[in-house]
């Protein structure tokens, strides 16, 4: 197999990437690229790592299969680098590559698609610590991965640009869609109604355009654990009672929580004053994902009881 050679820059570039791994003792090292390079070069380069090839294309999962590298298969669909790192990360910690609680050192393309051209450090710390690879298997088995995957990439995207140049948050639910139906009710015509199920598929480009430019109404979307969309606008009507959130968290928030807590779902905040997206899981925050400028962080919160009022974070 016709390999892309690295050039002498991109060669200084990961041994500065190896020196800082070991300099931070990180486990693993992950690679967005998008053409076969000679992945076994990589091996000598960063000694005692773990290895971790993320690409779309199928010449570039198999080069790296072929050196021996693991391998995390990125969906085909164009996506931004920032959709290609979330996808990595929540497959490479199912899959067990990265450890929760550790760090681990990520290089890519960002300006130059044919050379790995910028590294970076993610810190997966105390709060994504609590979400074992156990766990988060067992999220998929409620709610499959590629489109638990696609809503939280959905997300992102709207807390890092809002729409129209206003910052908007949002709140989506994910699984266990007819018990979520049932403790939730109409609070505004719901747009959706009336589309064939095929039409109201989320990996539609439109249903998703859709989503962005409905963000700003009151209420949840609803999706289904099969990637329906099933309603918009719903007000979710689970008892928030004995659950305690972080500090400044609004309705939103506390909405998503309680009705994690009630059903089988996952519920997914985008917090209007910062774009910073959470999951939430049996009550519970399972990950904190920060718009991109800020990078993607996970971090213990502070907690406090449920607030009187209708404040909105």
């Amino acid at each position: 197999m016709k390999r892309v050679e690295f050039t002498p820059v991109t060669r200084q570039l990961l041994k500065s990437a190896a020196a800082l791994a070991d300099e931070l003792a990180v486990e693993a090292v992950l690679f967005l690229v998008d053409l076969p390079h000679p992945f076994k070069e990589l091996t000598k380069i960063f000694p005692g790592k773990r290895l971790v090839i993320a690409a779309a294309k199928q010449d570039v999962l198999a080069a790296a299969r072929e050196d021996e590298v693991n391998v995390i298969q990125l969906a085909q669909e164009p996506e931004t680098r920032q959709m290609q790192l979330g996808q990595a990360l929540l497959e490479g910690i199912a899959d067990r590559f990265f450890h929760s609680g550790k760090k681990i050192i990520t290089v890519y393309t960002l300006f130059d698609r044919e050379h790995l051209d910028t590294f970076s450090v993610i810190s997966l710390n105390e709060q994504l610590s609590k979400l074992s690879a156990r766990d988060l298997q067992r999220l998929e088995t409620q709610v499959p991965l590629p489109t638990l995957r696609q809503v939280v990439d959905l997300a992102v995207e709207i807390g890092r640009e809002g729409r129209e140049g206003k910052k908007v948050g949002t709140l989506l639910v994910v699984g266990d869609h007819r018990k979520v139906m049932k403790m939730s009710h109409e609070g505004v015509y719901d747009p959706f109604k009336g589309y064939l199920r095929k039409e109201r598929l989320f990996k539609l480009g439109r249903v998703k355009e859709s989503i962005k430019e409905l963000a700003q109404i009151d209420g949840a979307f609803v999706i289904s654990s099969d990637g329906v969309v099933e309603a918009a606008g719903r007000i979710l009507d689970a008892s928030a009672e004995g659950l305690s959130l972080s500090k400044g968290l609004g309705a939103r928030h506390w909405a998503a929580a309680a009705i994690s807590k009630c059903t089988q779902s996952v519920a997914i905040a985008v917090s209007e004053s910062t774009g910073t997206v959470r999951l939430f899981h049996n009550g519970n925050v399972v990950l904190r994902i920060e718009p991109m400028e800020r990078a993607m962080v996970w971090q213990e919160l502070q907690t406090e009881p449920p607030l009187i009022g209708d404040s909105k974070a």
